[in-house]
């Protein structure tokens, strides 16, 4: 047995040399003694997210980058859904978000539809270098009024930005599709360049806590990662920056 844990008893018939055994017992010699360890404060509150969207637009690595902050280039296909947690700290509160990765194909919509339910966050995804994932988003909608609670909050992401070259998908699409659906929120994304990945799901936390009761005064938040500024202009013969999220 290690020694570390060698606590000596306290004798019940017998007596006992106290200043000999608190030299000889190494578990008691100055400030060496054993202390419990605290256990870790839970959270303040648990709560699911889901992201959907079509086969291939970039889910499990949104979902890989923000939990594991990894990224997989032969990335397999969801099969069913595929779950992560993560612990955050905002608003002065301890948030433990259990993250739904659900497969893109229709096969999967019967199993899949069941975590719409409880969900209090929903990330839609589509890849902005595919015509076909943005035309889906009307299919994706269907599937959220039809499930999802009236009160979950919405992001839709364009991911992949890393390949502005093959850009088919403009800004603008995006930005008028979410325009379109009461409360949804945009922004485009990079899984592979870790770009704006922390910053959408941070910010649909806060949006979330927001409709939470929080004593906390909203200066709180001035500072943090989810007051962000546009990024200055670039002349015109650069590529126009990628904007920050939301």
């Amino acid at each position: 047995m290690d020694s570390r844990y060698d606590i000596q008893r306290r004798g019940g018939g017998g007596s006992m040399n106290s200043g000999s055994s608190a030299k000889g017992s190494p578990a008691l010699t100055g400030g060496q003694s054993r202390r419990r360890k605290i256990p870790p404060r839970p959270a303040d509150y648990k709560l699911q997210i889901i992201i959907i969207g079509s086969r291939g637009v970039g889910k499990t690595s949104l979902m890989e980058r923000f939990t594991d902050d990894t990224f997989c280039e032969a990335c397999k296909s969801t099969v069913g859904v595929d779950f992560k947690i993560k612990t955050v700290d905002l608003r002065g509160k301890k948030i433990r978000l259990q993250i739904w990765d659900t497969a893109g194909q229709e096969r999967f919509n019967s199993i899949t539809s069941a975590y719409y339910r409880g969900a209090k966050g929903i990330v839609l995804v589509y890849d902005i270098t595919k015509e076909e994932t943005f035309d889906d988003l009307p299919k994706w909608m269907k599937m959220i009024d039809k499930y999802a609670s009236e009160d979950a909050e919405l992001l839709l992401v364009g991911n992949k930005l890393d390949c502005e070259t093959d850009r088919i998908i403009t800004r603008q699409q995006g930005e008028r599709f979410s325009s379109r659906i009461s409360g949804m929120r945009f922004c485009e994304a990079s899984a592979k360049d870790n770009f704006n990945v922390d910053e959408i799901f941070l910010k649909l936390v806060d949006d979330i806590l927001s409709k939470m009761p929080l004593e906390v005064p909203s200066k709180a938040l001035s500072n943090s990662i989810l007051s962000l500024q546009p990024e200055p202009e670039v002349p015109p013969e650069l590529p126009p920056p990628r904007l920050r999220c939301c």
